[in-house]
């Protein structure tokens, strides 16, 4: 009977004196002592991953790699993800693809309305699933006979999934790769940063929501963002409030009280992208693969998104 990993570490506490996965000391030096990641900072540094140099060629035709991240979960990464990626491809011109690491939770192909589809192969690699002509996406979804199935997978199955994901899935060329990732900082993290380090990834998008319980975990994230050496792009502040659709009067749901996103942002030095108001068809709309900021330009959270897309592309530029 398959068995989940211990949940140690987990509950293991954050060490402020981490020297990073990309010291020469990562995985050796005193401080790494009894961290979970140890092994695989280690492994990385000593054994450079062959993959890394295929990774690079294989998306030398990607303009822009963005990550999103979260150091909660369900506050509304994968959510951003999907309306990023409709967002984008709203241009016809620009070509967008899809990728979702969260190996143990995809949700990306029940977002966008592609689930059930399955992967194809050709001499030049994987065939990622079409939403639209120009957006494409990957996920570990598409791989499961069965969508209740419990992924029970370590830390080494998972980053080798992750690595097949970056190096065989035939892309071609795109003007952005946005991908999803689990919340928090561990294996898959890592791997993912290691395996596009030298592919010239933009930076990455930190979601959370306005209290201080999640606000917490995203400190953690940005910290983890500057230690291994990727851009902030900037954080967003995701359910920021509710607007009653019939008066317009907003509701703070979750109250901001440290101040929110954008004064955490300001202390910690990295730009705020914007807040988005929850509204209820935003939810309905991931429930049935469609887009919502197709659908619902009246909403005052589609303004909230094409304002935050805008900012994104203006930082790229």
């Amino acid at each position: 009977m398959a068995t989940s990993d211990d949940s140690a570490s987990e509950k293991t506490a954050i060490n402020e004196t981490c020297v990073g996965p990309e010291s020469e000391n990562a995985g050796t030096a005193a401080s790494c002592a009894g961290c979970p990641n140890q092994t695989i900072c280690a492994s990385g540094v000593s054994l450079p991953d062959p993959a890394i140099g295929v990774i690079k060629d294989r998306l030398s035709n990607v303009k822009h790699k963005i990550l999103v991240l979260s150091g909660k979960g369900g506050v509304g990464k994968s959510t951003f993800t999907t309306n990023l990626a409709f967002a984008l491809s709203q241009d016809e011109n620009c070509q967008v693809g899809a990728l979702d690491v969260d190996i143990c939770g995809p949700s990306l192909p029940k977002m966008v309305g592609v689930e059930g589809e399955q992967i194809h192969q050709s001499s030049a690699g994987w065939c990622p699933v079409y939403v639209s002509d120009n957006l494409a996406v990957m996920s570990i979804g598409f791989l499961m006979a069965n969508q209740n199935d419990a992924v029970i997978w370590r830390g080494p199955k998972k980053n080798g999934m992750i690595k097949q994901f970056l190096k065989d899935v035939d892309w071609g060329d795109l003007d952005f790769l946005v991908i999803d990732t689990p919340p928090g900082t561990s294996d898959e993290h890592l791997s993912i940063v290691q395996y596009l380090k030298e592919t010239d990834i933009d930076g990455a998008v930190i979601i959370t929501t306005p209290q201080e319980v999640a606000l917490q975990d995203v400190r953690k994230e940005i910290n983890f963002c500057k230690k291994v050496k990727v851009p902030v792009i900037g954080v967003v502040e995701n359910m920021a409030s509710f607007v009653c659709p019939k008066c317009r009067h907003a509701s703070a749901i979750f109250p901001p009280t440290s101040g929110g996103a954008e004064a955490m942002s300001r202390d910690m030095g990295v730009p705020f992208l914007g807040s988005i108001p929850l509204d209820p068809r935003i939810g309905s709309s991931c429930d049935f693969g469609e887009s919502f900021l197709d659908q619902h330009q009246d909403s005052p959270a589609y303004t909230a998104y094409m304002n935050i897309v805008a900012a994104i592309k203006k930082s790229l530029a």
